[in-house]
């Protein structure tokens, strides 16, 4: 017997409603704090936080950008100077990407900024409810990752 409308599952089109409110009020967040990058820049400098000096692609893994996306984006982090770009010495055919100093000052706003919104984000719910919200919200990415491979096929 099919659902209704009323009785399906929703939890993909009220994921895209929080992701479109929520980057709407980070973007704000941005403006306010005065950083100059944008929140899709900052998904990639917060992978380079957690790993520097990596290959572009390990930094559209941990990003889950298409490398097309990617490189633009990079170009454009690159001439803010918030990132260089540089040959791996072990191959020279391996681009690496590399935090600059003009970043350490960049990350520290971002993290502020990242608690500050952790903080409403949250809201009313206990550590217990935010790990398994969590870990869930990883087992649908880990879901969808690895049936987006099978179609690549």
């Amino acid at each position: 017997m099919a659902k209704t409308m009323k009785q399906q599952r929703q939890a993909g089109f009220l994921m895209a409603k929080i992701r479109q409110v929520s980057g709407r009020i980070f973007e704000r967040m941005l403006n306010r704090y005065g950083v100059e990058i944008n929140s899709a820049q900052g998904r990639i400098m917060f992978a380079l936080w957690q790993q520097d000096n990596i290959s572009i692609n390990e930094l559209a893994k941990k990003t889950q950008l298409k490398k097309s996306t990617l490189t633009s984006m990079l170009d454009r982090l690159e001439g803010m100077e918030y990132v260089k770009r540089e040959r791996s010495k072990k191959d020279r055919r391996i681009i690496l990407i590399k935090r600059t100093s003009k970043d350490k000052n960049l990350e520290k706003k971002y993290a502020e900024l990242s608690q500050e919104h952790a903080a409403f984000f949250y809201n009313g719910f206990s550590e217990s409810q935010i790990d398994r919200f969590e870990k869930d919200l990883e087992l649908i990415l880990n879901n969808l990752t690895e049936y987006e491979s099978k179609m690549d096929l």
